[in-house]
């Protein structure tokens, strides 16, 4: 079974986007993929990170879309941190506005992840 790395805190600092995890792990030990899941039964984006032992899921709860949100639309690189380090989440970005775009409107994904979702990440209208 894939370990899990939680992030407890999102937040915008000095032009990046800081996902923080209080996990106990090294995280410069850990490879970014540049894929994302989404994890409907817990409200939840996951980023699959790769080590010698195999996957990990990042999960991303809707605690942090806000900061998400706010990351995406000032262009922010996006990186996992705890005490051990940091580690660039490869295209972060692109997999966000991806995974959005393909949820808005798609009850495939369950009705409370598409409200909240678009809740979240719509865009204002023009």
């Amino acid at each position: 079974m894939s370990k899990k790395i939680i992030v407890t805190d999102a937040k915008v600092e000095k032009d990046e986007l800081l996902l923080y995890t209080d996990l106990e792990t090294n995280i410069t030990s850990l490879s970014a993929t540049g894929q994302m899941l989404v994890d409907s039964d817990q409200l939840s984006f996951i980023y699959i990170v790769d080590n010698e032992d195999g996957y990990q899921y990042v999960t991303i709860p809707e605690s942090a879309w806000s900061a998400i949100q706010q990351g995406i639309q000032g262009g922010l690189e996006v990186f996992l941190t705890n005490a051990s380090g940091k580690l660039k989440l490869e295209s972060f970005r692109g997999e966000m506005e991806y995974l959005i775009e393909n949820i808005t409107g798609n009850s495939n994904y369950g009705e409370e992840m598409v409200t909240k979702v678009e809740q979240v990440f719509a865009a204002p209208s023009a």
